[in-house]
């Protein structure tokens, strides 16, 4: 079940099996590791739908510990969206102390539709992770888990960065593009489009961030891509459109509007324009707000 909201696939939850070995009784103790994953979402795409099959860690001084799932997790990764997210593992016990990276196993094989994308005419295309099935994805990102304690990390698919597709093949590539935070360390930045921008048939709405104030806006494939970036939609309660990005670590960041959003291509340094964009400052559990249109 998501833990935040109800993801609109069925995940087909398992027992987690600890597959490495340890000293339980090492003087350092053990802690717990939750891990989580969300998503900066792609346009276009109605699914990014990833199989998951476990998850590995790699302690600085000890064996690699691997984390089997006993079925397969299929994950709708367009579902994960603002401040939700899905977890991998929740509660596992680990020795205490510094770990190297992490590894994200997942099912994406050419040809074989068992990771894939969906777009909004129906089409359907299997998503191919280079060496996907030897070594999935790994986030060389130290972290520690505290003895006695519990370390608990989010990590962000940002698919605008990741998926591509090369001309003339059936295939789509999903490239490692994330990023690891501390739950404990994160905020958001959230607000409102106005609709004389939103509502515009021709505008593909979205937000992006950056990192520090008064940064330069640029593209995914330009000398200064965002960080992360949000899809801005129209909310039935509220009528008005509204975006939400989250899992940023407090910090200060840049938001910049566009209606391009469509038009970014991360294989390439394409301009698009940037309608506004303002400062922000993000504090750890709180929310920032940001609002956009021709009289913010």
């Amino acid at each position: 079940m998501n833990r935040h909201t109800r993801n609109l696939l069925m995940i087909a939850g398992g027992t987690l099996m600890l597959a490495g070995c340890f000293d339980g009784s090492s003087s350092d103790g053990t802690g717990t590791l939750s891990l989580d994953i969300t998503d900066a979402p792609v346009d276009n795409a109605t699914a990014v739908v990833v199989e998951f099959s476990g998850v590995e860690i790699q302690p600085a001084d000890g064996q690699r510990i691997s984390f089997e799932f006993d079925e397969i997790r299929s994950i709708d990764l367009l579902t994960l969206q603002g401040n939700d997210s899905e977890p991998l593992l929740e509660g596992e016990s680990v020795p205490a102390g510094e770990y190297e990276w992490i590894r994200l196993q997942v099912n994406a094989v050419a040809g074989t539709v068992d990771s894939f994308i969906e777009f909004e005419d129906g089409g359907q295309h299997s998503l191919f992770v280079p060496s996907g099935s030897e070594t999935g994805f790994k986030l060389v990102s130290g972290f520690t888990v505290p003895a006695g304690g519990a370390a608990d990390f989010t990590i962000d698919f940002d698919l605008r960065k990741s998926v591509t597709n090369p001309q003339g093949k059936p295939d789509y590539i999903l490239k490692p593009a994330l990023r690891m935070v501390n739950n404990v360390d994160v905020g958001s930045i959230s607000g409102t489009v106005a609709d004389a921008w939103a509502a515009d048939d021709a505008c593909s709405p979205a937000v992006y961030v950056y990192t520090g104030h008064d940064a330069e806006a640029g593209s995914e494939g330009s000398d200064n891509p965002p960080l992360t970036s949000a899809l801005v939609a129209l909310n039935d309660d509220s009528g008005e459109f509204e975006y939400t990005v989250g899992f940023l670590e407090e910090a200060d960041y840049s938001a910049a509007f566009t209606c391009e959003a469509d038009q970014d291509d991360p294989e390439e340094g394409n301009d698009i324009e940037f309608l506004q964009k303002h400062n922000s400052s993000v504090t750890a559990g709180e929310e920032s707000t940001v609002d956009f249109g021709p009289d913010v």
